[in-house]
């Protein structure tokens, strides 16, 4: 059992807590500490969570064997490095860092320190998206051609001025940073490096001084071509369709896919719930007690930084295309 602190605890950071507290026997939380400590008294008291005064405080207690990071982005390369001088694994949530040299400096102190470092991009362990991943990379769909993606939600209608994520430099170019970065990891996942990038991104109804509408075009180093759009100021949306020459699948929702291929009639494929916050956190666990390696690769991780940074740059430079360093 991973005895594990929490440094966050908003709403993502109670997601995380939740997913596996009292449910697992890899992993739970046994102290954890956040900006506004006054609000998370009763949740931590009522989750068995010793609240303490900050992420030193975590990383110096011996008893606590790693740290889960749900902090604002521009702290995660600081607080990764912190980790590593003192030999704690470190799951972090996405977006990894802001930029390429800081998630390369990341990657380097774990490394170096030998820790676990996992990035929690939880719709890598959907079933459904291991389900389009075969299918794409198995030859089933033929020479793939394109993908395409949406993911979209209503968050920045709901932020006020206090909230972190309402600064644009935490959160640049819109819903990239809460949202769209996973679909970006997604596919990463299934098609490799991503070589160029072309965004726009605007501010069209959001309350707050951020982007809500942000879309993109993509090449990927393999020649596959791809669009992708991620919204912050309308209902959830999650779309994912990849074409070949022999047909195409596309992912709605985490639990359907719609699937047309050559000599066949459009069929559908139903999956059932699951809990993706639960499974990424017990795959952290299992690599940090030397079981199987987390399946999300840190080169991944940091390429999936240098695309957000060509995206940010890209869409500053009203849809320049912006070209990633391999």
């Amino acid at each position: 059992m991973i005895n594990a602190g929490i440094a966050g605890l908003g709403r993502w950071g109670r997601v995380l807590a939740d997913s596996v507290q009292g449910k697992s026997e890899r992993i739970r939380f046994t102290a954890g500490c956040t900006g506004r400590k006054a609000r998370a008294e009763d949740y931590c008291r009522d989750q068995g969570i010793d609240l303490r005064d900050g992420v030193d405080d975590l990383l110096a207690d011996p008893d606590i064997d790693a740290v889960v990071l749900a902090t604002p982005h521009s702290q995660h390369r600081d607080q990764i490095v912190a980790a590593a001088k003192v030999g704690k694994p470190v799951f972090v949530e996405k977006p990894f860092t802001l930029d390429r040299v800081s998630a390369e400096e990341s990657r380097a102190a774990a490394e170096a320190a030998g820790i676990v470092l996992a990035l929690g991009h939880n719709r890598r362990f959907l079933p459904s998206m291991a389900r389009v991943r075969e299918l794409a990379t198995s030859g089933a769909l033929g020479t793939l051609l394109h993908v395409e993606g949406n993911f979209s939600a209503g968050g920045a209608m709901n932020y006020t001025d206090e909230h972190w994520r309402a600064s644009a430099a935490e959160s640049p170019a819109g819903g990239m940073t809460g949202l769209g970065v996973h679909m970006v990891d997604a596919f990463i996942s299934f098609l490799g490096p991503i070589e160029s990038v072309n965004a726009v991104s605007l501010r069209r109804a959001a309350p707050v001084a951020i982007d809500d509408t942000t879309t993109m075009l993509m090449r990927f180093q393999s020649g596959i071509t791809g669009t992708m759009t991620t919204l912050f100021a309308t209902q959830r949306l999650w779309r994912l369709q990849v074409f070949g020459t022999l047909g195409w699948v596309e992912m709605r929702n985490y639990d359907r896919l719609v699937l047309r291929l050559d000599g066949e009639d459009e069929r559908e494929e139903t999956f059932d719930a699951f809990d993706m916050e639960r499974a990424e956190l017990e795959a952290f666990a299992e690599a940090c007690e030397g079981g199987a390696a987390y399946p999300l690769p840190l080169a991944d991780a940091v390429h999936g930084s240098a695309v957000l940074e060509a995206i940010i740059a890209s869409a500053a430079a009203e849809g320049e295309w912006r070209r990633i360093e391999p």
